[in-house]
């Protein structure tokens, strides 16, 4: 009898073993429109790099309302579902040399500041991760900073100090030129062949205080120190693979992402199309060569108009969305979906970004993609802002633990 009831039972588990579950239903395109839309609402979007305040020093505008020009305003990051824009205090290298490096990044801070007490229905300045979320659950767009280029340190601790009180929550070491802190990767000259004995201090003193370091820009020994160096993970705010852009130290070998993974860290994809294409950037390089020779601001509506018409007439087209994806399915492979995210550099790279992601009003397309490409909604998640909150709370936690225990 026991045999009996052992082998019908054996019969019946093996029937439901067989029975296939139902295969879920492929999503129309529509549908996947319009799932992309949802969690572009749902999901808090975090991008490192925006350079909104720069662009608004060079000719100002009414960024609550729809603006004709730059690629964010209210409107659009509402449209698009971006919560958290770094706003970057950016301070071009010259400052190193003649002088106001920090006055120009007060300045700058003062301009986001005021976006607050302008429109605090609106915008509210973001110092720390618990800032982003609840803010985020308030329904309004958080304005977090960083510094682009340390020439504002001056050489002075207090100055990190400073700004940390300020709220620049992470600072890219270097910009085009190398400086007192690092080497940059578009310098030929590397006075330091990597940080400067005050650049480790100063790596040393952002663990303390909580502010992320940043590697974009700066060369390839400034980030093997760094790396060593840091008791905190690091972030790479706006720089994209080196795999599709062969010898430009601009953006970060497969090596250096690895390495950046292991440290717990995050690559922040840029959007520029010469970061994504290497033929795209082999023009670009000829347009800025006409650029300088011709002096022309880039920055005005003269500029913008004869870089438009150098591009059309030397046929220098763009990367497309599908590029994007191609690098953050790269960095995937290489070290896993826990380490990438969205580095734009919106209102910083003019016109040269990619079809189909123009504007922050986009950034559901860029969900779209990834959603065709097979990223799980978790996926999806912590590329927009997962990855990127838990590197932030490492670091917060680390300057906890270290001022606790100095020395």
């Amino acid at each position: 009898m026991k045999r009996f009831h052992a082998a019908f039972l054996f019969l019946i588990c093996g029937a439901l073993a067989c029975q296939q579950k139902p295969t879920p239903k492929a999503l129309t395109d529509a549908e996947l429109r319009e799932k992309a839309n949802k969690l572009a609402h749902e999901f808090i979007i975090v991008d490192t790099h925006v350079d909104v305040p720069y662009r608004l020093g060079e000719k100002m505008a009414d960024i609550s309302q729809r603006t004709p020009d730059g690629d964010f305003d209210y409107v659009r990051a509402k449209a698009g579902g971006l919560d958290a824009p770094f706003m970057s205090i950016y301070v071009p290298a010259e400052y190193e040399e003649k002088g106001g490096a920090r006055k120009l990044a007060d300045n700058l801070i003062d301009m986001v500041e005021k976006f607050q007490k302008d429109w605090p229905d609106k915008f509210a300045v973001a110092k720390s991760v618990a800032d982003v979320q609840a803010q985020f659950a308030r329904g309004l767009i958080s304005l977090p900073m960083g510094m682009e280029n340390g020439s504002p340190v001056e050489g002075k601790l207090e100055n990190l100090r400073h700004f940390y009180a300020r709220g620049i929550r992470y600072i890219t070491l270097a910009h085009s030129k190398s400086n007192h802190i690092s080497d940059s990767s578009y310098d030929p000259n590397r006075r330091w062949n990597g940080l400067s004995p005050f650049g480790k201090q100063v790596v040393a003193e952002m663990n303390r205080l909580g502010i992320m370091i940043d590697i974009s820009h700066v060369s390839d020994s400034t980030f093997y120190q760094v790396i060593r160096l840091s008791q905190a993970p690091v972030i790479a705010s706006h720089s994209s693979c080196r795999r599709f852009t062969p010898g430009w130290e601009r953006n970060m070998d497969d090596d250096m992402i690895k390495a950046l993974a292991k440290n717990g860290g995050v690559i922040h994809i840029n959007f520029g199309s010469s970061f994504l294409s290497d033929s795209i950037r082999l023009a670009e390089e000829k347009m800025w060569q006409f650029v300088q020779n011709n002096k022309i601001n880039p920055n005005s509506d003269a500029g913008k108009a004869a870089m438009q018409k150098f591009r059309i007439e030397n046929k220098i087209g763009y990367a497309d969305i599908s590029d994007i994806i191609a690098h953050i399915d790269h960095v995937v492979k290489l070290a896993g979906v826990d380490h990438v995210g969205f580095g734009s550099d919106f209102d910083g790279v003019g016109d040269t970004l990619p079809t189909g992601l123009k504007s922050v009003a986009d950034y559901p397309n860029l969900i779209y993609e990834l959603l065709k490409k097979g990223y799980s909604d978790e996926d999806i998640r912590k590329i927009c802002s997962g990855n990127l909150l838990r590197v932030w709370t490492k670091v917060e936690q680390a300057a906890q633990q270290l001022q606790a225990n100095p020395g």
